[in-house]
Order: structure tokens, then C-alpha cells, then sequence
């Protein structure tokens, strides 16, 4: 144990160096003569680093005050760094509180509303305009209407998580998780800036209050490799129609099935839409819906080659010898040949175009739709799939150009 005159006496030396007194508590001497009172501890396999204040400020005595109720508060479960942070956060809060009181009774301080759009005032500036648009609209329609006029130090993880399970209830269960995200990225940057002392959407994570989601895992080649693939199907010397299937594969991103059963009474040139009735769409019976791929001048192109290989007016891509149409294992063989053997499969283009549209900053619902996701929500899925027609075009042909233009690199 320490004396009082030991620590006062203490002088500084070439180097850093510590005076230890009992449990951990110890007295830091700086090269300029400063001297701390720290404490070095263990909180859930992390090491950390408490300071008590400097000396003589903080005598022995209250150094050793301050060190036994940080113990015990270790000794009950918590992070004594953490609840020092909050304990000092409320009470700067209050002084705040009943400062704003004597001019505005009403008043919220720090409505989670006004740090949500500082956030994103930060957040925005070397993002895609539209991405920050679709990030902006998130924000106000799903997490600002309950938790706005909120004080942002008041909100609990349960009305977190009411705010984010109203959002998957309407059958958004990926929008329910960025909307999470989204909480838990404006808390992150609340804290820091002594707006919030604590992170309710941090006290747990997406899979622990929302459904699991159905995801399509098929292998897929990263973006990076996207270009060549391209390239490699421009250049196929396989059969045509195969060639030309992986091409239109490319552009709508529809299930291996549901392109290669394509029939061409489906397809509209003039309207340039592909409408796949009900009946051969992927997805429990009871909430199969028709889908609308709407067509790019790319994929139209496409179709116009393909018509000319046609054995009838019937099937889109015929099989070899006398069957119905192509199968997924000539897909998968095309892409052997072209060096692509468990790398990609023609299920991986809807993860690639989804990767691409979802980074682009594209609506998540008009993404959704077109990939014929069937949402949790039935109500809402019996019209889903005429929703967004306009915006839905519009991103097909972006897609279609987009690829033109990766291709248009390695020529």
C-alpha cells in the first residue's frame, strides 16, 4: 500500500512508470512529472484502462473511494468504465433537463430525430446520391415516425425492437434489418459525441427477435470477376441457344427454371414485358403470384436472336434430342467449359444483379419484386408482383447498360 508521502514524493523519470498501491489501483508517473491514478482490469476477455483523475486533485484517499466502487461495480457484472460513462452522461443530461425546462417546459433534449439527421448529414458525404436517398427514406418512414420525438438517451431495446418488427411485419424482412443497422449506426455515432451514453439497438442482434430469412445460397463469382464471365459467354462456341440463354440469364436475373420452361407466348416485344404466370413461378402453391420481368433493349436484342432458333412457336430455349427445353445441367456444363466449375452457377446472377442494385443505392422493395420474392406478408403479396413497374424498368435497362458497359472493358 501507498503512503501519501510516497506519492507525493514520487519524481518523474526518463521513462513512464507506476507506483502500485492494493487491487490493481495504481499511481502513473509521466516523464513531465503528471501523475494518474489508473486501473487495469479485465471486462469480458478485453483488457481496459480506468483513470481515477490526477494527483493531488484525487488524493489516496479518494482514489481508493473511486477504486472500490468501480470493483464492485466489476464484481456485479458490468463494465465500471461504462457505467461512469453513463452515470456522468445522465447527469450532464439533467443539468441540460431543467436548464431547458425554465425556457420551454415541453422541450425533448436530444430528440433522436435531430441526431438521426446530424447522422446522416455526416453519414452522406461520399456516398452515391441515390443510395443516400434510399438510405434518407428509410429513415423517415420506418424509424423516425416512432422513435423521433423520443430523447434519444431515453430509448429502450424494446422500443427498438417494436420499431423494427412493425417493419418486418408488413413482410420487409430485409428492410427490418437495415433498419436495425441503421439505429444501431446512428447510436455509434451519438455516443462518441456525448449525445447518448448507451446503444439500445447494440443489446442484441438481427437474429435474435426477427424470422430467419429464405436465401437463395448458390455460388456466384464476385463482382470483380463478373467482366470476364462476360466476356467468356460473348465469345461461347457451344451451342447458340445456350449462348444466348446465359446471355438473357445475365440481363433478368429469373431462377435456372423459370428462364429455361420460358414459353414465348409469355413474351410482349411491343409492351417489351415478360409476363411467367403463376403456375411456374418457384414458391409454396399458396402464395405463387404472376411476374413481370420487364424487357431492356439488351434483352429484347436477345430474344430476337433466339426466335430464329426456334423449333416452334412454343418453347424459348429447346432441348437436344426431342426435350422440352434446355436443362440446368447444360447451363452448368457451359459454365465448366468456360472455367467456371463450382464457381458460378446460372442461379448466381440473381445474387450478383441483387449485390449490384443493393449497392447502387436501387429501392430495396423494387429489388425484391423482381427477384420474385414472396414476402412473409400474404395480404400484401396478392398485389406485389404489378408493384413498381415504372421503377422496376427503369432499373432492368440501368442493369442491362451496366453490363454493356463491363463487357464493352474487355473488348
Amino acid at each position: 500500500m501507498l503512503t501519501d508521502a510516497q506519492v507525493r514524493n514520487a519524481k518523474a523519470r526518463a521513462k513512464d512508470y507506476r507506483l502500485t498501491d492494493g487491487h490493481g489501483l495504481h499511481l502513473f508517473v509521466k516523464t513531465n512529472g503528471t501523475k494518474l491514478w489508473r486501473w487495469r482490469y479485465d471486462f469480458v476477455g478485453k483488457e481496459k484502462l480506468m483513470s481515477y483523475g490526477a494527483y493531488p486533485e484525487i488524493t489516496i484517499t479518494k482514489a481508493r473511494e473511486l477504486h472500490d466502487g468501480a470493483r464492485k461495480v466489476l464484481f456485479d457484472g458490468l463494465d465500471p468504465m461504462l457505467e461512469k460513462k453513463t452515470r456522468e452522461q445522465k447527469e450532464k443530461e439533467e443539468r441540460q433537463r431543467v436548464a431547458l425546462a425554465l425556457t420551454d417546459p415541453n422541450a425533448v433534449l436530444n430528440p433522436f430525430r435531430d441526431v438521426a439527421n446530424q447522422w446522416y448529414d455526416w453519414w452522406k458525404t461520399d456516398k452515391d446520391e441515390r443510395y443516400a436517398a434510399n438510405v434518407k427514406s428509410r429513415l423517415e418512414d420506418d424509424i423516425l415516425p416512432p422513435l423521433g420525438n423520443l430523447a434519444i438517451s431515453s430509448i429502450t431495446p424494446t422500443q427498438v425492437t417494436e420499431m423494427v418488427l412493425a417493419v418486418e411485419a408488413r413482410g420487409a424482412c430485409d428492410i427490418a434489418r437495415r433498419a436495425l443497422q441503421m439505429t444501431d449506426q446512428i447510436y455509434r455515432y451519438a455516443i462518441p459525441r456525448n449525445l447518448a451514453a448507451h446503444n439500445p439497438a447494440g443489446a442484441f442482434h438481427p437474429k435474435d427477435i426477427l424470422k430467419p430469412m429464405l436465401r437463395e445460397n448458390f455460388k456466384r463469382v464476385a463482382p470483380g470477376e463478373l467482366p470476364g464471365l462476360l466476356k467468356k459467354i460473348h465469345f461461347y462456341d457451344g451451342s447458340p441457344v445456350t449462348r444466348l440463354c446465359l446471355k438473357l440469364m445475365a440481363l433478368v436475373f429469373l431462377r435456372t427454371s423459370e428462364l429455361i420452361e420460358g414459353r414465348w407466348p409469355e413474351v410482349n416485344l411491343k409492351d417489351a414485358r415478360w409476363d411467367i404466370p403463376k403456375e411456374r413461378m418457384k414458391g409454396p402453391e399458396a402464395k405463387k403470384q404472376p411476374h413481370i420481368v420487364p424487357l431492356s433493349r439488351q434483352a429484347i436484342s436477345v430474344l430476337k436472336e433466339l426466335w430464329e432458333y426456334r423449333k416452334d412457336d412454343r418453347g424459348m430455349f429447346p432441348g437436344e434430342h426431342g426435350a422440352a427445353h434446355l436443362s440446368n445441367n447444360t447451363i452448368l456444363k457451359a459454365l465448366e467449359r468456360m472455367g467456371y466449375k463450382g464457381v458460378m452457377t446460372g442461379h448466381g446472377f440473381r445474387g450478383v444483379a441483387s449485390t449490384y442494385l443493393h449497392e447502387a443505392g436501387y429501392e430495396d422493395d423494387h429489388i425484391e419484386i423482381q427477384l420474385a420474392h414472396v414476402p412473409e406478408n400474404e395480404v400484401k403479396s396478392a398485389y406485389n408482383w404489378a408493384k413498381y413497374l415504372t421503377q422496376r424498368k427503369k432499373m432492368m435497362q440501368d442493369w442491362a447498360d451496366h453490363l454493356d458497359e463491363l463487357l464493352a472493358g474487355q473488348l
